[in-house]
């Protein structure tokens, strides 16, 4: 497997680049936000690789790179891919429209609507990406909830407002972690406005 590739940027777009590495063009699939910190054309670039086999047959060859900014970006994509029925270009979409610490704290907080947000993913791939990616995520990426204490903090000042204002804690604690599953970083004036609608 090639590891990376570094060379002149030549090419670049929100959807692929091109780098030229002694005299050969390699096109690499990005996400969006490797292209947001791409440098200047004819800069010094190296990105993270990974190659694909494709069988369509709109794909010339059959094999297509995919290119990353970052070693823990092209890891999220790889867990993404793993997941049965997302492929490549799902998993693209989702590490475009998330950064890949975003990707980690929804799968862990186990936030649906947050992957629901992305284009062609609906309901129970959400689910199943968060099912398949829970444990390989906190491990192999060293995080845990623990990791997010802030959602930890935000939550605890939450119910505390909530209780000094007559709400029973038991139900307060349900509303606050649906309101958390959906938005897990979210503000605590805005946990403690949604979690009131809820109650």
């Amino acid at each position: 497997m090639i590891h990376y590739i570094e060379g002149k940027l030549v090419e670049k777009n929100p959807a692929y680049a091109v780098i030229d590495c002694s005299g050969i063009g390699y096109v690499l699939q990005i996400s969006l936000n490797t292209y947001s910190v791409l440098g200047e054309l004819n800069q010094v670039c190296k990105l993270f690789t990974h190659l694909a086999i494709k069988n369509e047959a709109t794909t010339p060859v059959g094999l297509v790179m995919y290119g990353f900014r970052t070693v823990r970006e092209r890891e999220i994509f790889l867990h993404l891919i793993s997941v049965s029925g997302v492929g490549s270009n799902t998993a693209r979409l989702i590490i475009s429209s998330m950064t890949a610490d975003e990707v980690v704290s929804a799968i862990l907080s186990g936030s649906v609507g947050h992957f629901q947000n992305v284009k062609g993913i609906g309901a129970k791939t959400a689910q199943k990406i968060i099912i398949d990616l829970k444990d390989k995520v906190g491990k192999i990426s060293g995080l845990s909830e623990k990791s997010f204490p802030m959602h930890n903090t935000n939550r605890d000042e939450a119910l505390s407002a909530l209780v000094l204002l007559g709400f029973n804690r038991n139900q307060a604690e349900k509303a606050v972690d649906k309101v958390l599953q959906a938005d897990p970083v979210i503000t605590v004036e805005g946990l403690i406005k949604q979690t009131l609608r809820i109650l």
